[in-house]
């Protein structure tokens, strides 16, 4: 029996998660009853393609990046994952392994779901089904939106693309390496660097320590429609 302080703890943590936020407490404590914290160093792996897929995760605090391995051995970064997001929901359903590997990008605690719980809640909860349904179909868009991104947007489009989702407010908190974002856009690590020296130099943005600061949102959201013309390499 977990204690009452971390039972209200968790609560909160499900409760601000999309998946669970419409959620009643009663309906909610199958979860915090069979869920377990975990933390997580940077460069940690949580779980590799083909292991067994026992559970599903939200992202308490940290970030989480999920990839898969080419047939030659290189990295292809799939998604990055945030604060009080989940990831590997779609697990629950295929009973089987996990089809990427998910690696901690910085220090991160997680809250590990079984995926036993939320099927046998799935039957007797339609708005949690509902919930679930509409968190994968949202993460379908985003891979359909990225298939569009990768086939039809100039790697200025992209980077400016990235910067603007990844964005708090005007700053975009990076712990992870150039060559991780490159990945994740289709982009050589060397096209990447191009394009953002040419938006340093143009005071679209500026370089910190592990974060890019955002000086003209306005002219980066033109670029990210094409609308600012600077020229760049597009592989």
């Amino acid at each position: 029996m977990k204690a009452s302080h971390d039972v209200e703890e968790l609560l909160h943590a499900l409760h601000q998660t999309a998946l669970f936020d419409s959620l009643s407490p009663d309906e909610l404590m199958p979860f915090v009853q069979t869920s377990f914290k975990k933390d997580y160093t940077a460069k940690q792996m949580i779980f590799y393609e083909g292991d067994k897929a026992n559970y599903f995760f939200i992202i308490l605090s940290g970030m989480v990046r999920l990839y898969r391995l080419t047939e030659e051995g290189k990295e292809k970064v799939i998604e990055f994952i945030r604060p009080h997001d989940s990831f590997a929901e779609a697990v629950v359903f295929l009973k089987g392994t996990y089809p990427v590997c998910a690696e901690a990008v910085e220090n991160s605690e997680l809250l590990a779901i079984s995926a036993d719980t939320i099927l046998q809640e799935l039957t007797q909860s339609p708005t949690l089904a509902l919930k679930l349904l509409a968190n994968l179909s949202r993460r379908l868009h985003v891979f359909i939106k990225d298939i569009h991104t990768l086939s039809l947007e100039n790697a200025q489009q992209r980077v400016a693309g990235f910067l603007l989702a990844m964005a708090d407010e005007k700053t975009c908190h990076l712990p992870f390496s150039k060559a991780m974002i490159a990945s994740r856009l289709g982009l050589s690590p060397e096209s990447f660097s191009r394009v953002l020296t040419r938006l340093k130099n143009e005071q679209i943005v500026l370089e910190k320590a592990q974060s890019l600061e955002i000086i003209d949102l306005e002219r980066l959201r033109c670029l990210q429609k094409k609308a600012l013309k600077i020229p760049l390499d597009s592989h």
